[in-house]
């Protein structure tokens, strides 16, 4: 089936059953391969992209339950808070092996959109879907702590 969907602020076109996953069209279809395969049952976050702005987790997310909705991944998102997240990051050297930074900046995004001065407790109640295999948590809550400062100006 042929689905139409606003990928990355662009319309694109895909072919795919309707009950594919995001996650397989994104990376499989589109070679958009920053989105990662971590569970496949949206319980580690390395998938995360965010749907109409909100984020959510692309290998549970149909295909065909996003042609009215905006598809954000990694390779697109391109905002003010995306940029302080991506100095942040850069500067406290926050991955250690990165594959699950991806999901972990798509849902970092998400929070600062929501709450742009969380405290650490908000930020591990928000993040906790989010896993990562290094353990680098304590830099990860530093690097939305430092992001929300660069977004204070």
């Amino acid at each position: 089936m042929k689905y139409d969907i606003n990928l990355n602020g662009k319309t694109v076109s895909v072919e795919a059953e309707p009950e594919t996953p995001l996650l397989w069209v994104l990376r499989d279809e589109l070679k958009l391969t920053g989105t990662k395969f971590g569970c496949g049952v949206a319980s580690c976050g390395a998938c995360t992209v965010h749907l109409d702005g909100e984020p959510m987790r692309s290998c549970q997310t149909l295909i065909e339950d996003v042609a009215d909705s905006a598809v954000t991944t990694i390779e697109g998102l391109n905002s003010n808070i995306a940029s302080a997240v991506q100095q942040a990051w850069v500067e406290l050297d926050v991955p250690q092996c990165g594959y699950c930074q991806s999901g972990q900046i798509m849902s970092v995004v998400g929070l600062l959109s929501e709450n742009p001065k969380p405290s650490s407790d908000e930020i591990d109640e928000y993040m906790y879907g989010n896993a990562c295999r290094c353990a680098t948590y304590q830099r990860i809550r530093a690097g939305v702590h430092r992001a929300a400062e660069i977004m204070e100006g």
